[in-house]
């Protein structure tokens, strides 16, 4: 009876040892997933906060071609924004191994003073870094102040069939004083300043307010003309249409010279800039930084400091 006891007693034990060690072994995977689930939540973390967006700026890329993408509407809150194209530009400079810049657009337009800005940026470096040369490659479109940022380039490259031009300046808006009468609604604007309720669209338009925003506008026109001018130089053949507006498709805008020839991003870099290798100096936004944008511009939004209607390069 001592015998078989012994024999029980030790099964049970090899069996209570056994289930132990199956236990901690699962804790020990179960540890090892948690942690393996963790580190890869984390590393999506990181990515969706945008904090692996920023590039080394090409560092140990050996010679190349450096690409900057401007790329939709012109305006301070977007990608193609002044803060973003004028960073992106600095650091393509910047880089050593950089043997020329190509600046991709595909933009309808914008804000003046954005696309006035990145301009202006765009001539200082050139300036700065004689050796190195910029150039405009156009995709589907480059108007107004698409354009404006490209004329600031050594030389701009298209399509056939890309749109570009657009010489011009707008302001819009809408008036809806029929469709409050209709309604029987009454509009109470209170202001402070004669002139504080410039082009109100709930208000009865103001042939003074009309008269002051067509001569603001073509002043800035004005000043997007001699933009053009400046550095399309003796190649721009001008005709009664070159600043009215108009667009062209890029064989056409070839023949005025508002462009310089037909190109792309792979033959510029290969066949202008002779450096086949393209590395992109794009800045991208996170989207810490795209919210805290959206943020601020609903802050601002809700302000009552505020001035009717827009003006834009479209």
């Amino acid at each position: 009876m001592s015998e078989q006891n012994n024999w029980e007693r030790g099964v049970l034990e090899k069996l209570a040892m056994s289930a132990l060690q199956e236990q901690r072994r699962a804790r020990h995977w179960g540890i090892f997933f948690k942690v393996l689930t963790f580190g890869y939540l984390f590393v999506l973390l990181f990515l969706f906060m945008g904090w692996f967006d920023k590039k080394d700026s090409g560092l140990g890329a050996g010679k190349h071609s450096a690409l900057i993408e401007m790329e939709g509407v012109i305006a301070p809150d977007s990608r193609a924004s002044a803060d973003n194209m004028i960073a992106s530009l600095q650091d393509a400079f910047k880089d050593k191994a950089t043997q020329g810049v190509i600046m991709r657009i595909n933009s309808p337009g914008g804000s003046p003073v954005q696309a006035g800005k990145i301009n202006d940026e765009i001539r200082r470096l050139r300036a700065k870094n004689p050796t190195i040369p910029l150039y405009v490659v156009v995709e589907d479109i480059c108007a107004s102040g698409g354009y404006y940022v490209a004329v600031a380039a050594d030389k701009i490259y298209v399509d056939k069939a890309s749109l570009i031009g657009s010489v011009g300046v707008l302001m819009d808006g809408f008036g809806f004083t029929g469709t409050m009468e209709k309604l029987g609604v009454e509009r109470r604007l209170i202001t402070a300043g004669a002139n504080k309720g410039f082009l109100d669209p709930f208000s009865a338009a103001n042939p003074a307010h009309q008269a002051y925003a067509k001569q603001m506008i073509a002043e800035i026109h004005q000043q997007f003309i001699e933009v053009v001018r400046q550095g399309r130089g003796k190649r721009l053949k001008e005709t009664p249409d070159t600043f009215s507006g108009l667009i062209w498709n890029g064989q056409k805008g070839v023949e005025l010279g508002l462009a310089d020839g037909y190109g792309s991003l792979e033959s510029v870099a290969r066949d202008i800039i002779k450096a086949e290798k393209i590395v992109d100096f794009t800045v991208k936004e996170g989207f810490a930084d795209r919210l805290a944008k959206r943020f601020g511009a609903g802050v601002a939004s809700a302000l009552s400091f505020s001035a009717q209607g827009g003006v834009s390069f479209k």
